[in-house]
């Protein structure tokens, strides 16, 4: 009998088992799998374990299971702050990756022992100043030339703001890369050293300073920032007024030799006086669209903190960080059709995509084409500053992992776009075109043959025909059927590529209606598409 007691009470147990009554052992949640687990994605279904962790949470819930915070909760904070492209463009060696790394640094993005490791790098090459540049030039030549080549990408926060920095290199040799970073941009920062003969330099003709500045004002930049940095160097220590000092000839009975030297502290107020013309000039509204203000990027003054009135009395303004957070920029509308030109692609579990959203909206999941090729991809994956996420608007830089298409299809000036209201494909459009200065010798008129950049397109064209000259001032038709055109003129032409591309009409999508013509290294126009 108690044998058959015993049989007929594990069989009760059993049956308890099964109705739902859990071992209080099974009842508490593996905390520390439980992030690794909804990372990959297990708990999304019907899996018996997730309904037994459901249930035990519920019927008991934990101190430690509270303070888990939920990862999508996070991850909606994070996008709940606005997200602006801002490129650093510049004169080379005007200090632009320095200053990156310094925000960076600042941000807390990168730590002290990784700083310490840049600091004995820089020391072994004999360039101990180079050591901030090191956190945005990654590869090996940029850090042995000291010269930026490829456009830096980093990322950083303020309190109300998410901020993707875009280096833009300052070597001549390297513009259409510049070109490149700042067609994804929102906000220029244009960095301008104060030490003495390097503004100069930068700034009169052939320096890239005023290159750069036309090509962003092109390139859709509307907003603009002028640091002038350096201005802790010894020939200008945060010097306001002029300061020439001509240290007479010392003639030294010694040796019979000669010395003599000059002294000159570039001032703050000079270099914002030489600008402001100029920027005007290229089309700025400097009332409105212009800010200066004076950094150090080398020693981190007035980026994230003001500046000490010890260190420059004159200077009551705000500092780098607090400037790009007032900047107000317009978005793109999230309504319109999917725009996403391609700036770079790789393999990594499939395809992967990087750009930065023109217009529209991308989802998990969206099916879309890649043109000007009309491959039908599917959106497998959306990733913003290392984070995935399920949507992503107007002016997000994005990697998007793609299914349905091989990497060795893509080419840098394909465009991700909505399959409904595909992007317009071309080989000849209209165009209204301002000369800016041609070679020696050129004369700019049908058969004239150039490098063109739109968005991240670069493809060789010719000018096919000259419509019709407008007046500069007045913005209407002078003259009918031109031959040519000289400096300085703006003319309707007709233009035509050798392969086919991705456009779109200025006045529909202005980033990608927008476009430059280079020819020997030199920026000989700017425009915008009238007509597709």
């Amino acid at each position: 009998m108690d044998l058959e007691e015993d049989i007929r009470s594990l069989q009760l147990d059993s049956a308890e088992d099964i109705n739902g009554v859990v071992n209080p052992e099974d009842e508490k949640p593996d905390v520390d799998n439980f992030d690794k687990i909804e990372d990959e994605g297990l708990l999304s279904g019907n899996d018996p374990k997730q309904e037994v962790q459901a249930q035990s949470v519920e019927a008991e819930p934990k101190a430690k299971d509270k303070e888990i915070p939920p990862v999508q909760d996070e991850e909606d904070e994070h996008m709940k702050k606005r997200h602006l492209n801002v490129v650093f463009i510049g004169h080379v060696d005007a200090g632009k990756s320095t200053t990156g790394g310094q925000i960076l640094f600042l941000s807390g993005q990168v730590d002290d022992r990784t700083i310490q490791k840049y600091e004995k790098e820089a020391k072994d090459k004999s360039r101990e100043s180079w050591y901030m540049a090191y956190i945005m030039d990654t590869n090996e030549e940029e850090r042995v030339k000291g010269k930026t080549v490829e456009v830096g990408r980093a990322h950083f926060e303020t309190d109300t703001t998410r901020f993707t920095i875009l280096d833009a290199p300052g070597h001549k040799s390297y513009v259409p890369n510049m070109i490149s970073g700042a067609s994804q941009a929102d906000i220029g920062v244009l960095v301008i050293s104060a030490r003495k003969g390097e503004f100069e330099t930068g700034y009169e003709r052939g320096g890239q300073t005023r290159e750069h500045v036309q090509l962003a004002k092109t390139l859709g930049v509307t907003k603009l920032l002028v640091v002038v940095n350096k201005m802790d160097d010894p020939t200008v220590n945060w010097s306001k007024e002029r300061l020439e000092l001509s240290l007479c000839l010392y003639e030294l009975i010694w040796n019979c030799k000669e010395i003599s030297y000059w002294w000159c502290s570039i001032r703050y107020d000079e270099i914002e006086s030489k600008m402001v013309p100029f920027l005007k000039q290229s089309g700025y509204n400097v009332k409105k669209d212009v800010s200066f203000l004076p950094i150090s990027g080398l020693m981190g003054l007035n980026i994230k903190t003001r500046l000490d009135k010890s260190h420059c009395s004159w200077w009551d303004g705000p500092c780098l960080f607090e400037s790009l957070d007032s900047i107000e920029v317009p978005m793109g509308d999230p309504q319109s059709p999917f725009r996403m030109p391609i700036i770079d692609k790789f393999k990594d579990m499939g395809t992967v995509v990087m750009g930065k959203v023109e217009s529209g909206t991308i989802k998990d999941g969206d099916s879309l084409l890649i043109m000007p090729n009309k491959d039908h991809v599917k959106v497998v994956a959306i990733y913003i500053d290392e984070k995935r996420v399920n949507i992503a608007g107007p002016g997000e830089n994005l990697r998007v992992r793609l299914s349905g298409i091989e990497e060795e299809d893509l080419l840098s000036g394909f465009v991700l776009s909505s399959a409904a209201n595909p992007i317009s494909t071309v080989t000849e459009f209209v165009a209204q075109l301002q000369i800016l200065e041609l070679l020696d010798n050129a004369i700019f008129t049908a058969g004239y043959k150039a490098v063109l950049h739109v968005h991240s397109v670069v493809e060789e064209c010719e000018i096919v025909e000259l419509l019709e000259q407008i007046d500069p001032k007045t913005r209407k038709p002078i003259k009918k059927k031109v031959l040519f055109v000289k400096n300085g003129a703006i003319v309707l032409c007709r233009v035509q590529v050798n392969n086919v591309i991705c456009v779109e009409k200025f006045s529909d999508f202005p980033q990608l209606g927008r476009f430059t013509l280079r020819t020997e290294g030199k920026t000989v126009a700017v425009g915008k598409i009238t007509a597709i």
